[in-house]
C-alpha cells in the first residue's frame, strides 16, 4: 500500500506547514503543529480551518428523531459478574471501550480472564499484545489457571496488520493492548505520540463500527493519572473505565468515567488474588473495620458509587496541634474538611482552632459526594470528646455553610442497605427520613435532623 503524504497542522489556528516547526508560520503559536495525513489530491477542498466543501458532496439522508425506532442494545455477558455491572450489564457489539490505570494494577490480568471466558463461552476473541510476547502472555495464562485457554493471541504493533488480521477473522472481541504502542505506517511520528494515538485509535473505532467487533483499547496514564493522549481520546470511545486502587493492597476498583450504553460512575470491586482477579460480592465489608467495640472518631457512612449503594468507615483522629494546626484527609475533599470545621465551630460551637484534624476513608476508597459531610463531622466531634458513637450507628447527608443539612440522593435505598447489613440507628437529612404512611425500615431506628445542632444533640442522648 503506497504511504500517504502527510503535513502538519496547528491545532490553534488550523495553518499549515509542510514540515514540523516549533513555531506556527501563520500564528506564531509554539509547539502547536501536529501531523496528520494530508488530504489526497481530487478530494474534497479543505478552507484554513479544515472545514470541507460540501459542494461536491451528496446530500444525505434526514429523519425524524419521533420516527426512529429506538432498540435495546443487545449485550455479551464477559463472565465476570463485577466488570459486567462496570460496562452496564456486558460487552456491546461494536462497542469500544478505554481502560487506564497505574502500572502493575492489573490491567491486562483482568482482560485475559475476560477473553477467556468469553472464549469459553464461544465468543471469537483475539488479544492484540504490543507491550509483551506471546510467550509472556502464555506464561501469565499459566499464572492464571487459564492452561488450556483457546484465546488467539498476535503480537504486533503495526496498525494496518493488526486491522487486515481483524478483518480477516472477525472476532466477536478484540484487546489492544495498548493503544500508545500501536503505529501507523502513514504517519512519521514515534509511536505513543499524540498523531500516532488518535489516528490508530480513530480507524480502530471506524473498524469496530464498521465490522461489528468489540474493541477493548487499554492506555496509559500520566503521572497525574490521567490518560495519556489527546483528550479527543476518551471523546471518540463508547466507555472509559479507570483502575484504581493502591499496588500494596490486594483490593481494586474499575470505575465507568464515560459509557453511552449504561450508567457513568458505576465501580466494580475485585479483589487481587493468585489466581487473578475476582469480584467481591459484598463490597461493604472491605470498607469496614472490624472494631470489638466502638471506638471514638468512628462513624460509618452510607455512600452511592453508581447505583450501588456501599458503607465506608470514616475515620477522625483529633490531637493537640501547635502553632500551625494540620489539617489532613484521604480518600476525601481536603478543602472541603476546612469548610466543614469552620460550620462545625460556627453553628454547632465545635472549635479544633488549635487542634491538628486527620480524616480517613478506610480502605482506600475515595468519596467525592458532599453526602459525607454529616458522617465526616459525627467523626470529629466523637473524636474531639473521646466518646464513641453507638454501636450499629450509621450517617449521611450534606452540610451546608448555614448550618442545614440537606438531603442525599436516594437515601431510601441507603437506609434499606445499612437495615440490610444489621446497622440500627441512622441519623440522616429530615427529606431522607420516610414519609408518614409509608413502610417502615424494618430494624432501623432513624432521626431526621435539619441542622447540624440538631445531629450533635441526637448524638449527645445517644450516649
Amino acid at each position: 500500500m503506497a504511504k500517504e503524504k502527510t503535513n502538519y497542522v496547528c491545532t490553534e489556528c488550523g495553518g499549515t506547514s509542510a514540515k514540523w516547526l516549533g513555531k506556527c508560520p501563520s500564528c506564531n503559536a509554539w509547539n502547536t503543529l501536529v501531523e496528520q495525513v494530508a488530504t489526497p489530491a481530487g478530494g474534497p477542498a479543505h478552507n484554513r480551518f479544515g472545514t470541507q466543501f460540501a459542494s461536491l458532496a451528496g446530500t444525505g439522508d434526514l429523519s425524524v428523531l419521533s420516527e426512529i425506532e429506538a432498540s435495546d442494545v443487545d449485550r455479551t455477558s464477559t463472565g465476570i459478574e463485577e466488570l459486567d455491572r462496570v460496562l452496564g450489564g456486558g460487552i456491546v457489539p461494536g462497542g469500544v471501550t478505554l481502560i487506564g490505570g497505574d502500572p502493575g494494577i492489573g490491567k491486562s490480568t483482568l482482560l485475559l480472564q475476560a477473553v477467556d471466558a468469553l472464549q469459553r463461552a464461544g465468543q471469537n476473541a483475539l488479544y492484540v499484545t504490543g507491550e509483551e510476547s506471546g510467550a509472556q502472555v502464555a506464561l501469565r495464562s499459566r499464572r492464571l489457571g487459564l492452561d488450556r485457554s483457546q484465546v488467539q493471541v498476535l503480537a504486533e504493533i503495526q496498525l494496518e496488520k493488526i486491522i487486515a488480521t481483524l478483518d480477516a477473522h472477525r472476532p466477536a472481541i478484540a484487546v489492544i493492548d495498548s493503544i500508545q504502542t500501536v503505529y501507523s505506517d502513514q504517519l512519521t511520528s514515534a509511536p505513543g505520540s499524540v498523531a500516532q494515538v488518535r489516528e490508530c485509535a480513530a480507524h480502530l473505532t471506524r473498524f469496530a463500527k464498521a465490522s461489528g467487533t468489540a474493541i477493548v483499547l487499554v492506555g496509559h496514564v500520566t503521572k497525574e493519572g490521567a490518560l495519556a493522549g489527546p483528550r479527543v481520546l476518551e471523546h471518540m470511545v463508547d466507555t472509559v473505565l479507570y483502575f484504581e486502587g493502591d499496588t500494596n493492597s490486594s483490593f481494586r476498583l474499575v470505575r465507568a468515567i464515560k459509557n453511552r450504553f449504561g450508567a457513568v460512575n458505576e465501580i466494580g470491586v475485585f479483589a487481587m488474588t493468585e489466581r487473578g482477579l475476582k469480584g467481591v460480592a459484598n463490597p461493604s465489608a472491605i470498607f469496614l473495620s472490624q472494631h470489638s467495640d466502638p471506638v471514638p472518631g468512628s462513624v460509618v457512612l452510607v455512600t452511592l458509587e453508581g447505583t450501588r449503594p456501599m458503607l465506608v468507615e470514616i475515620q477522625a483522629l483529633v490531637d493537640n496541634g501547635g502553632p500551625s494546626p494540620r489539617r489532613l484527609s484521604v480518600g476525601l475533599d481536603r478543602d472541603r474538611l476546612a469548610m466543614l470545621l469552620a460550620v462545625l465551630h460556627r453553628h454547632a460551637g465545635v472549635a479544633c482552632m488549635d487542634q491538628d484534624v486527620f480524616v480517613n476513608a478506610v480502605g482506600g476508597v475515595r468519596i467525592s459526594e458532599p453526602a459525607a459531610d454529616l458522617a465526616v463531622m459525627l467523626a470529629i466531634t466523637s473524636s474531639l470528646r473521646g466518646k464513641p458513637l453507638p454501636k450499629g450507628f450509621i450517617a449521611f447527608g450534606e452540610v451546608g455553610l448555614a448550618g442545614e443539612v440537606r438531603p442525599a440522593p436516594r437515601g431510601q435505598e441507603r437506609l434499606r442497605e445499612a437495615a440490610k447489613l444489621g446497622f440500627s440507628v441512622a441519623v440522616v437529612p429530615k427529606a431522607n427520613a420516610p414519609k408518614k404512611g409509608s413502610k417502615e425500615i424494618e430494624g432501623l431506628t432513624i432521626h431526621p435532623v435539619e441542622r447540624i445542632e440538631e445531629a450533635l444533640d441526637i448524638v449527645r442522648r445517644l450516649d
